[in-house]
């Protein structure tokens, strides 16, 4: 199967009340209790901020980090959701599921199936390619058409101009620690059914918990913070 057509096709997630007064917790407990989930992970018409015309964002991941300078000018609508998602955490704790030497390194399938359920159907408007994907270049992956975007980016590993035609438009650039990103471990190779990775049915359905018990050599995004 060509590469071309092979993106294509690849690129398309309580406590019981009481009428006890719970004890309250200590300042120690309150200062190490994890912080709430950001609404907007579950409603995606609440993260609609638009974009600075240049922004950073540092991705620390189990391979190390490396930033991403994001060009709002390259493609805005691309710009304005990655902004918005990178704010809310949806990054965090985040699989890079799908490494293919050579060619990229694709992440954005959420841990929680919830949430990945509730921003499958969120796409971004067209944006038009300003830019090549060439290597080191951040692009959204998408199904069929440039209109079907949602949340899964990918990092160019090589000049993939080849991708330009069919409308995939770079948003940003891989500016500090690229040597993180080849490091990410790509042994699993391209998804099921065509190769050994995860299949993204089966990751839609059962998130980290499905990567994580059987892919366990997968890196991860720990962490996706706007430094800038």
């Amino acid at each position: 199967m060509k590469l071309s057509t092979m993106i294509r096709a690849g690129l398309l997630i309580l406590l019981c009340a009481t009428l006890l007064t719970a004890p309250r917790a200590s300042s120690a407990e309150e200062s190490a209790a994890p912080a709430a989930p950001n609404p907007a992970l579950l409603d995606p018409s609440l993260a609609t901020a638009t974009a600075p015309d240049v922004y950073r964002v540092k991705m620390e991941t189990t391979a190390g980090q490396f930033v991403i300078e994001v060009h709002r000018d390259w493609a805005p609508q691309g710009a304005d959701r990655f902004f918005n998602l990178v704010s809310i955490g949806y990054y965090n704790d985040v699989a890079f599921y799908r490494v293919i030497k050579g060619f990229m390194a694709q992440t954005g399938m959420h841990g929680d199936p919830a949430v990945t359920e509730k921003w499958a159907t969120a796409r971004i408007p067209p944006d038009k390619v300003k830019q090549s994907n060439t290597k080191g270049r951040v692009t959204f992956a998408m199904g069929g058409s440039p209109d079907t975007r949602t949340t899964q980016i990918f990092i160019n590993y090589a000049d993939n101009s080849f991708l330009d035609a069919s409308g995939f438009a770079p948003f940003g650039e891989v500016v500090e620690g690229f040597e993180t990103v080849t490091d990410l471990y790509n042994g699993y190779g391209e998804g099921q059914p065509q190769g050994k990775g995860p299949s993204q049915a089966k990751f839609f359905r059962g998130g980290n918990d499905y990567v994580k018990g059987s892919f366990p050599k997968l890196d991860f995004i720990n962490t996706a913070t706007i430094i800038e």
